[in-house]
């Protein structure tokens, strides 16, 4: 059936359709509460199929390179926008804009129902009418805890009172020590509200720690006061300095978008009872043009989730956007409340709004001239669909088929992204499978931590194809990489002055001078990714060594224990093991020696 007669046989009901080019790679997924009449709005029918002319520059492109249309029906347009920000972020469609940052912020909450209170933090609401939450704080929420914990005399751990002893933290006067002294109620509750007061009041907080850190200087203990210039670095980071003060118990939480040619940032601003308490901000790269509903649409969904969170405050932002009425509905049933999004005309709001807007152009103007330059050098080398702001280096690394891992390295905006590095445990043996293993798992994880713009791997042509494969057969529209040594009589020369690095592609391989950058970004890349590669095997090599050395105490020798691990892959499934599946490798006395040393 071809893209005309699909179009005009679509369904009025919700659901999500798709977009594909001749080469069936995705181009777009788009929502819609009548398939029928949203994408007929796309297209004119004479006197032949044509993109309506009225559509962005963007859209005009995605449709002109259009063959042909997929579609799925669902029960509800609320059904259909949830549909839409998953295929988004497991597909990586090409015209659509995708925000990778869906991480979940932390609250610092109070406990009043507990006899001595104390602070900790969670991510969530917990089950109790007794929780008192501040936040979410984009950074610093620990830091924050824990310089309150070495100010205010609370109980420190959950387990303290369980004790009834005195320990070393009422030695050190970090608590009233209620575990075992009579503490009257009110005398705690003083250590309280001393708490509560520093997490409302960052600036008191901050300059109590300021006092510490030049205490601790004048004391010539360098390295204490070094953590808190560090400490106080992260708190002071958390949020946008502001004399904003509503001088009220007001609550918001605040979205702007800004943007140029080559990206977008989000800011986001969170303000609790009249005072900002934290922001964070988000860049997002533009490859095919700005779409302030899509960033909109996709963060507000991505930031709420599904869960109701601990404070529900009004939401601002900067402009209207399309589905603003449906991310309303969406959120009205997270919150278990009539949902709030405005744009401020006047007045403190609106003031800030400006403030939001005012740091975002700021962080725009940030960019990296000299990296973006060779960043586009690199896409147009390689001939990528994307300039790869953002890419994950794999490798896998092992010592005769034991200890086998996987590594995967992150690297965005110009750094490595070492919160975002991923290690794993394999069960393949060869180089092809282990590789496969690692790239499937990682493709299986795109819904919840989104694709990048770009694989590189530590391999040849055959890794590549592999790759490319894994993405094909999940529907991802995504660029790989690969780099390997260059191989002389079967064999791969590293010999200092003799290893010639080649890149490979899915259409060329490339045998750069040692002295081109683009090589070297690429080996940059790639060493970070071996080096991630052998310090998890050594650490997971080191393990299963002790492990075999305990077992030979029960009379299991190396032989046996290789044996084990040939059938079952692992330590830890020869720990789950039952009697009788061990007897079949080994004899009963062996098998049941071993559940002794486990159990």
């Amino acid at each position: 059936m071809d893209l005309k007669t699909t179009i005009q046989q679509l369904p009025s009901t919700p659901g999500i359709y798709q977009y594909f080019d001749k080469n069936g790679r995705l181009l777009y997924v788009g929502k819609a509460k009548s398939l029928s009449n949203r994408v007929k709005s796309y297209w004119y029918f004479t006197p032949e199929l044509r993109p309506n002319p009225t559509l962005s520059v963007r859209i005009t492109k995605m449709l002109e390179q259009t063959v042909s249309l997929e579609y799925i029906v669902v029960n509800s347009e609320h059904d259909a926008l949830i549909l839409e920000n998953s295929l988004i972020k497991q597909l990586h469609p090409k015209y659509n804009i995708l925000l990778r940052d869906d991480k979940t912020y932390p609250y610092i909450y109070l406990d009043n129902s507990e006899k001595y209170p104390r602070l900790d933090i969670t991510r969530k609401i917990i089950n109790s009418k007794d929780i008192t939450y501040f936040g979410p704080y984009s950074v610093g929420a620990r830091d924050i805890l824990n310089s309150i914990y070495s100010i205010a005399k609370l109980v420190q751990k959950k387990g303290c009172l369980r004790s009834k002893k005195l320990c070393l933290y009422y030695q050190i006067d970090k608590c009233l020590g209620p575990c075992e002294l009579p503490i009257s109620k009110e005398r705690y509750q003083q250590e309280v509200d001393l708490a509560v007061s520093l997490i409302k009041n960052k600036k008191l907080l901050i300059k109590k720690l300021q006092e510490k850190m030049e205490f601790y200087a004048e004391e010539l203990r360098f390295e204490e006061a070094a953590e808190l210039r560090d400490t106080i670095d992260k708190i002071s980071r958390s949020e946008i300095n502001s004399e904003i003060d509503f001088a009220s118990n007001e609550n918001f939480d605040i979205f702007v978008v800004e943007h140029n040619e080559q990206r977008a940032v989000l800011v986001k601003i969170f303000m609790r009872n009249g005072k900002i308490i934290s922001s964070s901000h988000d860049y997002i790269n533009l490859t095919e043009g700005f779409d302030a509903n899509e960033i909109f649409t996709q963060a507000l969904v991505d930031f709420y989730k599904e869960e109701k969170p601990p404070i529900v405050a009004p939401i601002l932002v900067n402009v209207s956007f399309e589905d603003q009425e449906l991310i309303e509905e969406h959120l009205s049933r997270v919150f278990e409340k009539k949902a709030s999004i405005t744009i401020p005309q006047r007045g403190k709001k609106k003031d800030l709004i400006s403030l939001a807007h005012l740091n975002a152009q700021e962080l725009l103007k940030k960019q990296n001239n000299s990296n973006l330059k060779l960043l586009q050098d690199i896409k147009e080398l390689c001939q990528l669909e994307v300039i790869p702001n953002r890419v994950e280096i794999f490798d896998n690394s092992h010592m005769a088929g034991m200890a086998t891992v996987g590594a995967m390295v992150v690297y965005e905006d110009g750094k490595f992204d070492k919160k975002s590095y991923r290690t794993y445990h394999l069960e393949a043996k060869d180089e092809y499978a282990q590789m496969r293993e690692t790239l499937t798992r990682r493709v299986e994880s795109f819904s919840k931590n989104p694709a990048p713009d770009l694989w590189i791997l530590d391999g040849g042509a055959t890794l590549l194809n592999l790759a490319l494969d894994i993405l094909v057969s999940n529907g991802v529209n995504m660029d790989v990489i690969a780099i390997s040594k260059e191989k002389i009589d079967a064999k791969a020369h590293r010999a200092k002055g003799k290893a010639k690095d080649i890149i490979y592609t899915k259409d060329e391989i490339f045998k750069l001078k040692d002295s081109d950058k683009r090589l070297q970004w690429v080996q940059n890349l790639r060493d970070e990714a071996h080096r991630s590669a052998i310090t998890f095997h050594k650490k997971t090599k080191l393990k299963l060594d002790q492990e075999s050395k305990l077992l030979s105490l029960q009379g299991i020798s190396a032989a046996k224990v290789q044996k084990l691990l040939n059938h079952f892959g692992s330590f830890e499934n020869i720990r789950n093991a039952s009697t009788e599946e061990l007897s079949t490798i080994l004899n009963r006395k062996d098998a049941k020696n071993i559940k002794i040393f486990y159990n």
